[in-house]
């Protein structure tokens, strides 16, 4: 169970609100996490229900927590979820023009992350990517399996580089990946078929635990994925 020390402030709730976020920020309170009852965290902290109350206010303010009434107060991800809605209005302000700047995020950031990938990459990391790559391979026809499980490759890779920021980061990303996947999926022009040999291309590269070729794989990738882009832009240009 975990214990809180007692706080003596003028302003009791800024406390409760410092515990409670360093115990988020270090993972001693996990995502998905309920926290004590109300009434048990003024007995933990020794101060009053009101004090308890504005805490949680400014934790729910920060994105910290959720409260669910009669279920409880939990701890989100809520910052995550907040930096993927500002991304999603940058890109629906910038119009079309924000997918090429999100190819270029990518490009930026998934080549280094593949190839730090590779030097950590484990026996179980790879069962999960071959399943995703299994299930792409099942749904190319089926537009929202064939999304989640590319999803979820993406995501792999970024938890095989054990490096907690690099996943905070491509989170937001892989949410505003679905409009830009959709715009590939629905033409004709084998843009999930082009995918899937970059995938496979990239999977053998972390199997061998060869960072450069897992780098140049993602970098090949990303190439195609602009490439489809444009064409589906063009084809959706001439059918008016």
């Amino acid at each position: 169970m975990t214990s809180y020390n007692p706080v003596r402030s003028e302003r009791l709730y800024e406390q409760i609100v410092d515990q409670i976020e360093q115990q988020i920020l270090t993972g001693v309170l996990k995502i998905g996490d309920r926290l004590p009852s109300e009434q048990e965290l003024a007995n933990q902290f020794r101060v009053s229900r009101t004090a308890v109350r504005e805490a949680v206010k400014t934790l729910r303010e920060k994105g910290l927590i959720e409260v669910h009434p009669g279920r409880g107060t939990f701890v989100t991800d809520g910052m995550t979820r907040a930096a993927t809605q500002s991304m999603g209005r940058l890109m629906r302000l910038g119009s079309m023009d924000s997918f090429e700047d999100l190819v270029e995020l990518r490009a930026i950031i998934e080549p280094e992350m593949a190839a730090l990938a590779a030097t950590r990459f484990t026996d179980e990391h790879m069962a999960a990517l071959q399943k995703a790559v299994a299930t792409m391979d099942v749904a190319l026809h089926d537009m929202n399996a064939y999304l989640a499980a590319d999803d979820e490759y993406h995501q792999i890779i970024a938890q095989a580089t054990q490096n907690k920021l690099i996943c905070s980061l491509l989170d937001p990303i892989v949410g505003l990946l679905h409009e830009q996947r959709k715009k590939i999926f629905v033409t004709d022009l084998g843009g999930p078929e082009h995918a899937q040999f970059h995938h496979k291309q990239i999977l053998e590269a972390l199997a061998r635990r060869d960072p450069e070729a897992a780098r140049q794989a993602m970098k090949d990738h990303l190439k195609q994925v602009a490439e489809d882009i444009r064409a589906a832009d063009a084809q959706k240009a001439r059918d008016g």
